[in-house]
């Protein structure tokens, strides 16, 4: 049994898409069309770590209720865990591409660890060793 995939709901596929790609440095492993329940055009955007199995489907807000969710996914919890060899360049990529950190970098019996903000505002813990 494997999880493959989680998703994320976002105001703007491009935005999103150059958000994991570029200030993370996921693949794009998939960006297809494809079509709702009910027939309207959208596309399957998935992206994912490098060598990495599980990934992220990119979906972009459809109607009142998902626009609602963009952001607090998991009613302000941290919602997704990106664990890193060295925290010290992955935290300077972060701040060099943009990334809001909402806590300072500390130490934790498990490893280094802040809190960041994706392109639609969820919680991250960036996770790693010196």
């Amino acid at each position: 049994m494997q999880l493959s995939l989680a998703t994320i709901v976002v105001q703007d596929y491009d935005q999103a898409i150059g958000f994991f790609t570029g200030a993370l440095g996921f693949d794009l492993v998939e960006d297809s069309p494809a079509t709702t329940n009910d027939g309207r055009a959208k596309r399957w955007v998935v992206v994912r770590p490098p060598g990495a199995e599980t990934g992220l489907l990119l979906a972009q807000a459809d109607g009142a209720e998902q626009v609602a969710s963009i952001g607090n996914q998991t009613g302000g919890r941290v919602a997704f865990f990106l664990k890193v060899e060295n925290f010290d360049v992955a935290y300077a990529r972060l701040l060099a591409a943009g990334a809001t950190f909402v806590t300072s970098p500390r130490d934790e019996p498990y490893g280094r660890v802040a809190v960041f903000l994706d392109i639609a505002g969820n919680k991250w813990d960036l996770i790693g060793g010196r």
